[in-house]
């Protein structure tokens, strides 16, 4: 991962990033985010990652109802954090993501899911937690190919500040239950394990 740096000293402000997001021509195909105040360039994820991500978000599409979608491009703002991610998946209701924009609250997302790359881990694992924690974000399941005791997951809840509660923990192969309002028993089985 490549990392464009805005500098915190020359009076840039959470508006000014954004419209440095926004405006810059980025390399297509390309993953850009703002991470701590930091825009983040990466490029599109391995094929392995996608598939995880896609057998997640079709189990999802299962239990959810009509007017919630599942979105792998949605970028979504928490300004508190000088953070706009791209999760690998954000469950969130339509009626959030009808309004013009280039992005929605992070708040208003019901679940991110992200799935660890080995270049973004430790971004995965502690900067956007804190960050969907300190938005109020209600769920957050951690897919980590690259855990160093072997791919895990972790689902995180109860949002205080900016630190979740491990709701629940295993390693690939081992189920994974999502309580309401999904209330979906989420198989790992299928996941690659490399």
């Amino acid at each position: 991962m490549s990392a464009l740096t805005v500098g915190h000293g020359s009076g840039q402000d959470w508006d000014d990033l954004v419209r440095l997001w926004e405006e810059m021509e980025w390399p297509e195909g390309s993953k850009v985010e703002i991470i701590e105040g930091v825009i983040t360039v990466s490029p599109s994820p391995a094929n392995r990652h996608n598939l995880v991500t896609e057998k997640v978000q079709r189990l999802l599409y299962s239990v959810l109802p009509d007017d919630w979608g599942v979105f792998q491009t949605l970028s979504v703002a928490v300004p508190s954090k000088l953070g706009m991610f791209i999760p690998d998946l954000v469950v969130i209701p339509l009626a959030e993501v009808e309004a013009p924009g280039t992005y929605v609250p992070a708040g208003a997302a019901e679940l991110v899911v992200e799935v660890t790359s080995p270049s973004n881990a430790r971004h995965d694992r502690i900067s956007k937690p804190a960050a969907y924690a300190a938005a109020g974000v209600p769920l957050y399941l951690l897919i980590d190919r690259w855990a160093s005791g072997g791919p895990t997951i972790t689902l995180y809840g109860e949002p205080r500040g900016d630190v979740y509660r491990v709701l629940r923990a295993c390693k690939f192969g081992e189920p994974i239950k999502l309580p309401e309002p999904f209330d979906l028993d989420l198989d790992t089985s299928a996941f690659p394990q490399d």
